[in-house]
């Protein structure tokens, strides 16, 4: 057995082959079951796309960097279930690209923070956060109120993510500048918009009527995460369709 060890240790392109052949071994045994199942991912009612307003509140919250010190995950964990909520299930992130469950928690986690504060809340520790929560060390975003939103061409953003599979109807990619508006606009005919996106926020969220700013569209996220799913009427074991 030695002799025959020593003979592949000598020949480097044996040992490649049959490095490669194990890999490949290995790989086919994790990969061909994900073929044989419909989904990996148990689905929960309630869970839908973001609406164009959230989707472009949670570009936002990439592009500044929110992921890095605040998590979106709730671990099965006595003390994390008490503190955030139902602990976090993978269908609540199966339109997110990329997801944002996080490895570290500067501040605390986000994932059932939707309507935990109201919209002036969440507007004044974007200005100022020590202002509400005195021992913060979160930089202040008080320029997302004065900037105007860029949404011209949010219907392409839908578009991009239906080739990920996220299930945006014709209707939604046609009518997603309009839902944008609607959804931000006091008093509006809203119908269309709860039809395709249930229990999205609707009215002025940063308190300024004269234009839709960065900040509506970022409190608009944080507001709906968490909001879709009634965990009260979840049962582990029984969450696929």
């Amino acid at each position: 057995m030695a002799y025959r060890h020593e003979i592949v240790e000598k020949n480097s392109i044996l040992m490649v082959v049959l490095v490669l052949i194990t890999v490949a071994i290995g790989g086919l045994v994790e990969i061909v079951p994900l073929f044989t199942i419909e989904t990996t991912i148990e689905r929960v009612q309630g869970m839908r796309p973001y609406s164009p307003l959230e989707l472009a509140g949670r570009n936002i919250y990439i592009r500044e960097g929110c992921y890095v010190c605040h998590s979106q995950q709730i671990r099965p964990l006595r003390d994390e279930v008490e503190r955030y909520g139902h602990y976090s299930l993978a269908a609540e992130s199966m339109y997110d690209h990329p997801f944002q469950w996080g490895s570290k928690r500067t501040g605390p986690d986000l994932a059932r923070v939707g309507g935990k504060y109201s919209n002036e809340w969440h507007v004044e520790h974007l200005k100022d956060p020590r202002a509400v929560v005195s021992e913060s060390i979160m930089p202040p975003y008080a320029f997302l109120a004065d900037r105007p939103l860029q949404y011209a061409d949010i219907a392409d953003h839908l578009k991009a993510l239906r080739v990920t599979g996220v299930p945006y109807s014709d209707a939604m990619i046609q009518n997603a500048k309009v839902d944008l508006e609607t959804q931000t606009t006091p008093d509006a005919d809203t119908d269309a918009v709860i039809g395709r996106y249930p229990k999205a926020r609707l009215g002025d969220f940063d308190g300024n009527l004269e234009k839709i700013t960065e900040m509506d569209a970022l409190v608009a996220y944080l507001q709906m995460l968490g909001t879709l799913v009634e965990f009260d009427k979840v049962q582990p074991g029984s969450l696929r369709q």
